[in-house]
């Protein structure tokens, strides 16, 4: 873990980390991050955009290890095997939904050491971590956690997108529920918690999420469906026995 401090003198140290890594086909910015599921990738034309930012956020407070798990899927598709990804929180923010846990990150397909951890004491300092490592070729991905901020406005989410559009690395916002501040990102979702099918044996099933597209800038409808991280095959699929549930736009207008 690194504590960023007022001079930010362990950044400098960890961008030279970073730029030491290996160059990979990841950081191709014209490339598509894909789910790995034909049809949900055909809706955005091949996947996401790499090298631009995407936001992700919890339907409800509950679920920001959800919309957190559905974030690093993305970051994980965007390292492909061996990419490195950071995830940048704030103090406050570890406080109350904790770190990034070794074995599910192994769940995800993740190799815990990909996985570059930044705490930074408050929101200006993510800020200034993100922007400055975005300018970093040899990331993958980017992961960015602040929870519930007004200093991540349209001019910083510009800041951020210009210098993932420079770079090639993918970055992922952890926004709170229903955010409303107006964004640069490529694409917004939320993400809910969804029931998993068990495995033989009773065994807890797979990481089960409810997704919905809520904004994409590149003309894509939303949409929102029910999907499953297959970890065998390092892919997000929809379970079959799961399709006809309810989704979670149509949970809402039947609570309403």
């Amino acid at each position: 873990m690194v504590n960023m401090i007022d001079s930010y003198p362990s950044l400098a140290r960890l961008k030279r980390q970073i730029e030491a890594l290996a160059p990979s086909a990841w950081r191709d910015p014209r490339g598509r991050v894909s789910f790995g599921l034909d049809h949900m990738d055909a809706r955005l034309d091949g996947g996401l955009a790499r090298g631009a930012v995407h936001e992700v956020l919890p339907q409800a407070e509950g679920d920001w290890p959800s919309a957190s798990a559905f974030a690093l899927i993305i970051a994980r598709r965007a390292a492909e095997a061996a990419g490195k990804i950071l995830w940048i929180s704030s103090d406050a923010q570890r406080r109350r939904y904790g770190a990034p846990y070794g074995p599910g990150l192994a769940d995800l397909g993740l190799n815990p050491d990909q996985i570059l951890l930044v705490h930074a004491p408050d929101d200006l300092a993510c800020l200034k971590a993100a922007s400055d490592s975005l300018a970093c070729t040899g990331l993958a991905a980017l992961i960015l956690d602040m929870g519930a901020t007004q200093r991540l406005d349209l001019t910083a989410s510009r800041r951020l997108a210009l210098a993932a559009e420079r770079s090639g690395v993918t970055a992922l916002l952890l926004r709170p529920p229903a955010s409303i501040l107006a964004s640069a990102a490529a694409s917004r979702w939320q993400v809910a918690a969804a029931p998993s099918v068990p495995l033989p044996g009773h065994a807890p099933g797979r990481l089960t999420l409810s997704v919905a597209l809520l904004r994409h800038r590149g003309g894509a409808t939303p949409f929102d469906m029910v999907v499953e991280w297959n970890n065998e095959y390092k892919r997000v699929c929809e379970p079959a026995v799961l399709r006809d549930l309810p989704t979670s736009s149509q949970r809402r207008h039947m609570v309403a």
